[in-house]
């Protein structure tokens, strides 16, 4: 058994011409399917820097909330860093906690004396994409699609006089995230290698069209 909750994660890219394809494959393999079209905000913790320097990362704090769900609640969470590949060498699998916060999220995160870190000039980001739900041996399985900002991964600049997403280039890469739908433990009966093993399962339903991959960032 395990103390900690994990995330389970594969990743991977590929270009706007190869999404309905994708799109296809992913669809025709899930329960369930919905755009995504979240806010985004990162904080750093307040000696940020000096972990830099000293070549560590350190464990951003993030808060996030989906912008198409009228009554969504902001999410705040945190992963620690990936475990490593000698351990898990087929998929990342990383420390993660999560909590959904009711009421002003991002003054909650600021009096837990974080900072937030702006990117490219901007605090918050949207991301916009699709996100499938698959339920394969009744452990949930979520699929990401989204833009990959051409300097900064993952995210679309807002534009800060209209806070609607300014859309990415033509050639902007995409980027897929699969993965455990919610913090998971190894426990006797089901073993976290069972939850591993749910995610590879979409490494191998996507061969031949997408190239998904363990990464250690």
């Amino acid at each position: 058994m395990t103390s900690h909750s994990y995330e389970v994660a594969l990743y991977g890219k590929f270009l706007k011409g190869d999404l309905k394809p994708i799109l296809n494959r992913i669809a025709l393999h899930s329960e369930s399917a919905h755009q995504m079209h979240s806010r985004e905000v990162i904080f750093d913790p307040p000696d940020a820097a000096l972990q830099r320097e000293a070549n560590q990362e350190p464990a951003l704090l993030r808060a996030t909330k989906e912008l198409l769900e009228p009554d969504a609640k902001w999410i705040l969470y945190s992963h620690w860093k990936p475990e490593s590949a000698r351990t898990h060498p087929e998929a990342t699998v990383r420390p993660w906690a999560t909590v959904r916060v009711v009421g002003d999220a991002l003054s909650f995160a600021c009096a837990l004396a974080k900072e937030p870190k702006y990117l490219n000039g901007a605090m918050s980001f949207v991301v916009d994409g699709w996100s499938f739900k698959s339920s394969r041996k009744s452990r949930h399985v979520v699929y990401a699609l989204h833009y990959l900002g051409t300097e900064q991964p993952n995210v679309i600049k807002v534009d800060p006089n209209t806070q609607q997403p300014i859309p990415a280039h033509e050639d902007t890469p995409w980027h897929v995230v699969v993965k455990t739908a919610n913090p998971v433990r190894g426990t006797q009966d089901v073993p976290l290698s069972q939850h591993i093993e749910a995610v590879l399962e979409v490494q191998a339903l996507m061969k031949g069209l997408l190239d998904l991959r363990r990464q250690d960032a």
